[in-house]
């Protein structure tokens, strides 16, 4: 799929369709589409429509002939990573890289060594930022099928999340398997944790562990928390054949 995203609430059917508000004023405006040109529209939850652009009025009004409506599959096996929460910006470079890299789902867990404390407005406001920006990189990645970033979890949430996975895995030093020679499920889901700057503590290694998921290395290198979640998924996309 090459032609530009553009997100609606429902996508609509064959005929001519409006894109307006800020998505057509992105497609006016800052894309500067013209007559001719291809576009998707889709619901980021697996649903898209492809189009043809027939006219762009004023600043934010793009008017497209819908020619094909279609629904992408669910995607086997489900990949889940739980991302604790990066200082600063980093918790949303780790969302738009996973989201590129093709992640369905991202869970912000407050694990007990984060520096970042997700509370009241404070949290509420990033869990929004993580949410838009997933948003965002689904569309620039063209992607048709957002990833759902949950509510924050605590440890204990966390860990019920791993005991109903097909494959769950921590990323951590303590582990004595490649995560590259996992063994994996061709169908269900898989979840993987990764940790903060500060590391997975003897107590949520040992929760985790009892919950099913072992610790794994990633390679002989050290990653930030914001981009091991990136690579480990690149990785498990490859190895599951997601990736072809």
């Amino acid at each position: 799929m090459t032609a530009p995203v553009f997100v609606v609430d429902d996508v609509p059917g064959a005929g001519l369709f409006v894109l307006d508000g800020a998505e057509g004023r992105h497609a006016v405006s800052v894309k500067r589409l013209h007559a001719g040109e291809d576009v998707v529209l889709t619901d980021g939850r697996g649903n898209w429509a492809e189009a043809v652009v027939s006219s762009a009025e004023g600043k934010d009004r793009l008017t497209v002939d819908v020619t094909a409506v279609r629904a992408e599959d669910e995607p086997a096996p489900r990949i889940t990573v739980v991302q604790a929460l990066p200082k600063g910006d980093r918790g949303e470079v780790a969302v738009e890289t996973m989201t590129e890299v093709g992640v369905d789902a991202i869970v912000p867990w407050q694990a007990s060594r984060c520096i970042t404390q997700w509370k009241g407005d404070r949290g509420a406001k990033s869990l929004a930022k993580w949410r838009n920006t997933a948003r965002e990189a689904g569309k620039q990645s063209r992607r048709v099928r957002f990833p759902e970033v949950a509510d924050g979890m605590s440890t204990k949430q966390v860990a019920a999340l791993l005991a109903g996975a097909d494959f769950a895995a921590v990323l951590h030093e303590a582990g004595t398997v490649s995560l590259a020679a996992a063994r994996l499920p061709a169908e269900g889901s898989i979840v993987l944790v990764v940790g903060p700057e500060g590391g997975v503590s003897p107590e949520e290694l040992k929760a985790f562990a009892e919950a099913g998921a072992e610790p794994y290395v990633l390679g002989p290198s050290v990653l930030r928390t914001s981009t091991a979640g990136t690579a480990a998924s690149a990785l498990l996309l490859g190895l599951t054949g997601r990736w072809t």
